[in-house]
């Protein structure tokens, strides 16, 4: 797929929208590859410059430091690499914030579970790649059509 040059803001509101839709991500500590796994992201619309996750405190990720992490939209029509920084997030008011019953669910503990940590990515380079397909590429392709001229999208690399 060949992407042009999008406009970065453009594709920065397109990829909250998406991550908002399905917070998943593979998140990796830069220091070990084996770490990979997925997360689900606690957003807060106000907060562009940071994600939440919950985890254990013996979760590998406990360790914290620089952090990669890539995103697939839920159709396929939006892809993006972002890099962080993992650091433990200490205000009450913002574990209070995202707290909520699938959180729960792994910490029956509660909010003072002693295993409970809630980290924050400081975020900061991120790559976002936009294809719309639609269907007549799709038959396209699955005929071995050239497609490189008629599929929209764009790309960017930017700061989140």
């Amino acid at each position: 797929m060949k992407y042009d040059q999008g406009d970065p803001q453009e594709l920065k509101d397109k990829f909250w929208k998406a991550l908002d839709a399905s917070p998943y991500v593979m998140l990796q500590l830069d220091k070990d590859a084996e770490s990979a796994a997925p997360m689900t992201a606690q957003l807060d619309k106000d907060a562009a410059h940071a994600i939440w996750f919950f985890t254990s405190r013996n979760n590998h990720f406990a360790a914290m430091g620089p952090a990669t992490a890539t995103f697939a939209s839920k159709g396929h029509d939006l892809f993006a690499r972002f890099t962080g920084t993992l650091v433990e997030e200490t205000s009450r008011e913002r574990l209070d914030k995202e707290w909520n019953n699938f959180v729960e669910a792994w910490f029956p503990g509660g909010k003072d579970d002693p295993d409970l940590l809630l980290m924050r990515m400081d975020l900061g380079k991120a790559s976002i790649w936009a294809g719309e397909v639609g269907a007549l590429n799709t038959v396209k392709m699955a005929l071995g059509m050239d497609v490189t001229d008629t599929i929209k999208g764009g790309f960017a690399q930017t700061t989140l």
